[in-house]
Order: structure tokens, then C-alpha cells, then sequence
């Protein structure tokens, strides 16, 4: 025993002394070694997560014994919580669920908290509280708050527009954190690296475009964290502020500045840069199988995306009479759409087709420049002119955020022949691959043994999990058995279901937010399904406590189930333990 704590402890120096150095690189300018070696290669933690693991712990141990589940240090049970995408509905019933598990003195267990598209739009307002997890009445009122003032977000958006990579990734992530989270979080996901472990471990989660679109697997997933960012599966990393920086073959040619927590947002949400997505919101007339060809979706790109940043608009302007303006905007660029049904079954060939969407392209255009005319000049016009002349041109382009590639001309094998060889590239909302966070908790990089999963997506109920299924089984990571019968009760789900993990799988506790405990019916689960729809104007103040209920009591009815899966947790630690202490120590024993 005694030798395996001291083999474990020259690990944890070693692991502190790489991260040290890869700190003090990460803080110079301009160009550096490439025996420094920036780029971290590991499926190991990195030493900040580690010393911050070591240190939550403590509070994990003093949570569950209060809980009477007796642990000591050494079998402190690794325990996620792993939100759901599903927009403004994920981003306020995380919040719901949080807080709830914190009056049930269930919240302190956790170790990590993961999130992907919506989900982190409410995790960065979170972590913008060094305290957040003992503020959670403080969490909850800010949902409640009036959105940020339009001059304050645009201002944000006129810094913006004079960088280098300026793009809709940007107009986004501005719109969705002063409407949507109701605050500007100007600080860096790096700031908080020095902080202790009050709160859970924070994991942000996106996709890589190209490998998601073309693959393969291993380059899909990425991860950010306050002290690293990188490919999950590849098992390379930067310090996180070196994101955006620009790299060659694993050189540092230029650093830039970190971005800020209003940019991540809008990387990590933005699902309609997957051009994709539109077709889950077209007009009736155009969804028709074989009717939408690369023509039809460039104009709706165009529609629906001008539409989704309105509505947005909307929620930060309080004057009426802006507000009835922007109502009217909305309006007739829906009724120009609807219009255009009887032009689109006129035409015949693929070229007048084109032709078509082209010319309807610009009238939308036109239509924006027409109305910006018409309003009276004053603050709002001024407003509205800066939205059509940075943003309109985005739109036209489909810009979405590009990203200096780290990994550029970088001499590893493993890389994806289409990530080595671009000087940049494109980090989209995660959610497109798998609305869960699980890639990043499977696994021994993290060796979670439980993960608690509130389930706000949209769509097939239970799809999440088995996609996860599919994908481990294609890495070879363990995931427990998700069987298809289970796809049964998608339409009128329990509450409550427990997926329980063997050997090295977690187990996976799966909480779908309308069930049979606050739905009478398949069909009011459809209603409720469509009354907090993804795609619409942000909620109103109604529907935003509507969630915050229903999470709330998701976690409230289902405590006894939770308390007994802590207590399995800390059973299959203290097991893993006793195994370790008769194995020779793995690449990964300090954990």
C-alpha cells in the first residue's frame, strides 16, 4: 500500500509540473518552440482538472456523508450530471433541476457538470458566480430578469464585427445570452481556472464540421474546459486560452485574445450553422420529400435564420412602438414566403428554379432595406440600420464561426487528414451528433460511475441514449446496454428510468422532463412537446417558471431513486479500489 501511494504521488507531480510549464508557454506572445510542445497529446487528465478533482472530493465526501452514505477519500464516487441540449427549454430546466437537487442536498455529490447547446448557455451564466452552487434562489431569479438592453448587445457586436473571424457565430451568441440568459458575460472560460472546488467541474461540449459531416468518429467530438480545450477522442489539447490562436505543425505563429463567454456561447449553440436544422422548421408548402434542392435551401437559410435573430431582437427592445415594428418585419417576411408557394409551382426546370430562389434571396433583402427606411429616425432606426448592414451580409454568406486549428500541418498520424490539412476550423453545437454529453464522461479518462441525465431534447424520446450506444460501441467504450424495446414508451415515458452500468460502464439514470407524472397522455406530451418548442420567441416569463416547475419536481419525485443510485455509486468505487490495489498502475492511477 504504501509503495502504490507513493508511485501515485510522484504521478500527481509530474502531472503538475507539465501543467505548470504548458501555463507559462501558454502565457507568452508571439512565436514559440515546437519542443514546448503546446499541443498536449494524453487521455489522461490534464493537471488542473486533476488538482481540481482532488480537491471537490472533499466536498463530494462531506455531501454524501450527510447523506449517511458513508465514503472516505479513496472511494468518493465520480458522479455527472450531463444536461440535455433543447434551447431556452434546456438552458431554464437545468436551472430548475439544479436548484432542486440542491434543496434535496443532492447537488454537492456531483463531481462534473456537462452540457451541450442549450444547457450551456445556462452553465456559463452559472459559472459567472464563483459560488453559484450555494446561490441557486439568485440562479433561478435571473431567468426572471428583463433581457439586456439592444444598444448594449450591439455595442458588444460593433467590437466583434472589426475581427478577423466576425460571423453569425457571433450575432448568435450575442442575441441568445441578452435575451435568452439576460446578461453580457464578458469574462474568459480560462478565468476560472484558479478557482477552488465550490461548484462542479464545468465541460463544454461542440463538434468539429467537417469531420461531422464527413467523419471519421474519432474527430467528431470536442471539449473545452477552464484549462484545456480539444478532440475527446483524439486525445490532443491546448491550454484554453491559446483557442483561436494560430498554429503550425504544433508551433505557436501567433496568439490571439481568449474569447470571451458571449462568443462561446454562440459556438456551442448555434445548431443552425448545420445548414441542416432548417429543414426541421420549413414552411408546409416546401416539405416535400425531393422538392428542396441546394437552391430552395439557400433561400430558406436565408428566411429562417433572419426570422430566428427578429425574434431575438425582439427580446431585448422594450419600447412598444420598436417592438411593433419588429412584429411587422416578421410579418412580411413570413407572408412574402407563403406568397411564394404559387412562383414555386409555376416553375419547371431546375435552372428557372434557381433563378427563382436567387431573385426571392434578394427580395428578402430588399424587403429588410425597404423597412429600415420606412422607420423614424432616432435611437431604433439607428439600431436597425447596424443589424442590416452587419448582419444581412453574414446571412447572404452563411458565415458561422471559423476557428484557427491548432492541430494545422501537426505531425500526428491519428489526425484526420481532413483537420491536419486546414488552417482552420469550424466548431458548431454539439447537439447535431449527440444532444448529451456523454463522449466526454466515457471512458477511464474520467471514470464516472454514475451519470444523471434531465432530458430536455427535442424529437424521438430516448434517442439520445441509444445514438450514445451506437457511438461507444463504435470506439470500443463501455456503455451500458440500452435495449431498442425501450423505444416503446417514447410517445408517454416514466419520469424515472435507471440504466445500470457493469464492470466499467456508468450507470445512466435518463429523466425525461414531460412524462407520466405531469402529462395525462401521449397526446399531452405532443401539446407540451410543441408549447416550449426549440425554435420560437424566447419564452415569456409564464413559460420560463413553467420549466423551472417541471424540473423541480422531475428531481423532487424521483430523490429516492437518486439517493439510492449515490449510495450504488459509492459501492462500485469502493470495489474499483479494491481491484486497483492488486493491478499494476495504468497511464491514468492518479485518478
Amino acid at each position: 500500500m504504501k509503495t502504490g501511494k507513493t508511485r501515485l504521488s510522484v504521478t500527481c507531480l509530474c502531472l503538475v509540473i507539465s501543467g505548470a510549464l504548458a501555463v507559462a508557454v501558454g502565457d507568452m506572445e508571439g512565436p514559440t518552440d515546437a519542443s514546448q510542445k503546446l499541443v498536449r497529446e494524453s487521455h489522461c487528465l490534464c493537471a488542473g482538472e486533476q488538482n481540481y478533482v482532488n480537491q471537490r472530493k472533499q466536498i463530494v465526501m462531506q455531501s454524501l456523508n450527510k447523506l449517511e452514505i458513508m465514503c472516505d477519500e479513496d472511494s468518493v464516487p465520480h458522479i455527472a450530471l450531463l444536461a440535455s441540449g433543447g434551447g431556452q427549454r434546456a438552458a431554464v430546466g437545468l436551472v430548475g433541476a439544479l436548484h432542486q437537487m440542491k434543496t434535496e442536498g443532492l447537488l454537492d455529490p456531483l463531481m462534473y457538470l456537462g452540457g451541450v447547446s442549450g444547457s450551456t448557455w445556462s452553465m456559463a451564466t452559472l459559472y459567472s458566480d464563483p459560488d453559484w452552487s450555494n446561490n441557486m434562489d439568485k440562479a433561478v431569479s435571473r431567468l426572471l430578469l428583463p433581457g439586456v438592453q439592444l444598444e448594449e448587445a450591439l455595442g458588444w457586436l460593433g467590437e466583434r464585427a472589426k475581427e478577423e473571424h466576425f460571423s453569425l457565430t457571433d450575432v448568435w451568441g450575442v442575441l441568445t445570452s441578452a435575451a435568452l440568459m439576460k446578461q453580457l458575460d464578458l469574462r474568459r472560460l480560462s478565468d476560472e481556472a484558479p478557482r477552488n472546488a465550490t461548484n462542479p467541474y464545468p465541460i463544454y461540449c461542440a463538434i468539429e464540421k467537417q469531420c461531422f459531416n464527413e467523419g471519421p468518429t474519432v474527430g467528431k467530438w470536442f471539449e473545452v474546459t477552464p484549462h484545456e480545450a480539444g478532440f475527446t477522442e483524439l486525445g490532443l489539447f491546448i491550454d484554453t486560452p491559446l483557442l483561436g490562436s494560430k498554429f503550425q505543425n504544433g508551433v505557436l505563429l501567433e496568439k490571439k485574445p481568449e474569447m470571451d463567454m458571449v462568443k462561446l456561447q454562440g459556438v456551442l449553440g448555434c445548431a443552425l450553422a448545420h445548414g441542416e436544422v432548417v429543414f426541421n422548421i420549413l414552411p408546409e408548402w416546401l416539405n416535400v420529400p425531393g422538392h428542396v434542392d441546394a437552391a430552395a435551401k439557400e433561400y430558406l437559410l436565408a428566411f429562417t435564420t433572419l426570422d430566428e435573430l427578429i425574434s431575438l431582437m425582439a427580446a431585448n427592445v422594450k419600447d412598444p412602438t420598436a417592438l411593433a415594428h419588429l412584429d411587422g418585419l416578421k410579418k412580411s417576411l413570413q407572408d412574402k414566403v407563403n406568397r411564394d408557394q404559387a412562383t414555386w409551382k409555376a416553375s419547371q426546370t431546375t435552372e428557372q428554379k434557381d433563378i427563382v430562389f436567387q431573385t426571392w434571396i434578394q427580395e428578402l433583402v430588399m424587403l429588410v432595406d425597404s423597412w429600415c427606411d420606412t422607420l423614424e429616425e432616432g435611437q431604433f432606426k439607428t439600431h436597425a440600420t447596424i443589424f442590416n448592414k452587419q448582419v444581412i451580409p453574414l446571412i447572404l454568406r452563411w458565415e458561422w464561426g471559423t476557428t484557427y486549428n491548432f492541430l494545422y500541418q501537426h505531425q500526428n498520424p491519428t489526425i484526420p487528414p481532413s483537420i491536419r490539412a486546414k488552417e482552420r476550423f469550424h466548431l458548431i453545437d454539439a447537439g447535431l451528433l449527440i444532444n448529451v454529453a456523454y463522449p466526454s464522461f466515457m471512458g477511464d479518462k474520467r471514470d464516472i460511475d454514475l451519470m444523471i441525465v434531465p432530458e430536455f431534447s427535442a424529437g424521438i424520446l430516448f434517442e439520445t441514449l441509444t445514438i450514445t450506444r451506437d457511438y461507444a460501441a463504435s470506439l470500443g467504450k463501455p456503455f451500458p446496454a440500452i435495449d431498442d424495446k425501450i423505444l416503446e414508451d417514447k410517445d408517454w415515458p416514466k419520469s424515472c428510468y435507471v440504466f445500470e452500468g457493469k464492470d466499467k460502464e456508468p450507470t445512466v439514470i435518463y429523466m425525461p422532463t414531460f412524462n407520466r407524472d405531469n402529462c395525462r397522455d401521449a397526446a399531452e406530451v405532443i401539446a407540451k412537446a410543441e408549447e416550449f418548442s426549440t425554435f420560437q420567441r424566447p419564452f415569456s416569463l409564464e413559460k420560463s417558471v413553467a420549466i423551472v416547475e417541471l424540473a423541480k419536481a422531475n428531481i423532487k419525485n424521483n430523490r429516492a431513486t437518486l439517493l439510492r443510485e449515490y449510495y450504488k455509486a459509492s459501492l462500485r468505487r469502493k470495489s474499483k479500489r479494491m481491484a486497483a490495489m492488486h493491478q499494476p498502475a495504468g497511464p491514468c492511477a492518479v485518478i
